[in-house]
């Protein structure tokens, strides 16, 4: 008997982690409700994931098991999607030009970051370029591993870059003015419960095709891509309601603080200011590229920030929802430049960083 229960491919969370993740969806909750109250941008999301990052810091073991964080990403990839317009699909012509700038600026970005790792904190190269390469992070973490990088220095700098944007940006671009003050095609209705019934289904399918090939970040851009399609065609009118879209940003917040529970306090402590420092770095380079494209295009400055800034996909993707802005126009190019990190940069570790025979010494 007990090698068949053995055997079972479910088996029921222990009673610790259905404690850790209530406890996180609480904290989150209330962070991001306590912002939402005090009228800031991005209030859900910037709120959670303070709230749940102070909360792990202090060490409090909080976490999102993986079946919530699919949930979570296919609700943010549906919201995602009810935005797109036939109008939205219209300007994808524009992209070529700004996807090719922002190419060169993640290369900018890997190589200022990484020498300023090296220069002012001694890093070694490969742990410096594995640091200052924006996105994907997994891809990131496995070549770290396998080249016996500083994994804790590394895990500092990538995290203090996605928390630092998730929370600064929303303020910055409402201090600045440039935050549309409501979104234009932003489905205002409620989809019918047969409509919400197609929704899900197409954007589960979608997302279980994308998962067997092996695509980035399948469950958000599955759910995003199947909820486009039925939305441009005019085949669904209307979305999710609010308080689903509020707890996916709740939930993204939540999964992006609940990444310091992972993170000892003397290692934060022993790499903030690497991670400050590269971040600045980081952040100057993008400013620039953004400056081009504002100068040189027509797009919109509030898209191309959130489209340059070096943070994650699903952070970026989720202040996009939640700020009214193009998500088509920011998917695309935070997908490129997950191409781009993951085609590029064992190649550039391969080239600049350690060799693989002194990793082996």
């Amino acid at each position: 008997m007990k090698q068949i229960t053995a055997s079972l491919p479910f088996q029921w969370p222990s009673r610790a982690k259905v404690l850790s993740t209530a406890e996180t969806l609480v904290v989150g909750a209330a962070g991001g409700l306590a912002f939402l109250a005090a009228g800031l941008p991005g209030g859900l999301i910037s709120g959670s994931m303070i709230a749940v990052g102070i909360a792990a810091i202090a060490g409090r073991q909080l976490m999102l098991p993986p079946l919530l964080t699919q949930i979570v990403l296919v609700l943010l990839g549906i919201s995602l999607g009810s935005v797109v317009s036939r109008h939205l699909i219209q300007q994808v012509g524009a992209y070529p030009l700004t996807i090719g700038l922002l190419a060169l600026a993640t290369f900018c970005s890997t190589f200022g970051s990484s020498y300023y790792l090296q220069r002012i904190h001694g890093w070694d190269r490969t742990s410096a370029f594995l640091a200052g390469s924006p996105g994907a992070l997994s891809q990131i973490t496995i070549l770290a591993v396998e080249r016996g990088a500083d994994l804790p220095g590394i895990a500092v700098v990538q995290t203090m870059r996605v928390i630092i944007l998730t929370a600064a940006l929303p303020l910055v671009l409402a201090l600045a003015g440039i935050t549309p003050s409501a979104a234009p095609s932003l489905a205002t209705t409620i989809a019918s419960p047969l409509e919400l019934v197609e929704l899900v289904a197409a954007s589960l399918a979608l997302a279980l095709i994308l998962r067997l090939i092996k695509f980035p970040a399948s469950w958000m851009f599955g759910a995003m891509i199947g909820s486009s399609v039925l939305h441009g065609a005019g085949w669904v009118e209307g979305g999710l309601p609010n308080w689903v879209r509020g707890v996916a940003l709740v939930g993204i917040g939540a999964l992006i603080g609940s990444r310091f529970a992972r993170m000892r306090i003397k290692t934060l402590a022993g790499h903030i200011n690497a991670a400050l420092g590269s971040f600045a770095v980081a952040i100057a380079v993008s400013g620039i590229f953004v400056a081009i494209v504002a100068l040189t295009t027509q797009v919109k400055l509030s898209d191309v920030v959130v489209a340059f800034a070096p943070g994650a996909m699903d952070a970026m993707l989720a202040l996009a929802l939640t700020l009214h802005i193009d998500p088509i126009f920011v998917g695309a190019h935070h997908l490129s430049r997950f191409v781009f990190v993951t085609i590029a940069t064992p190649g550039i570790v391969h080239l600049f960083g350690r060799t693989q025979d002194d990793v082996d010494d």
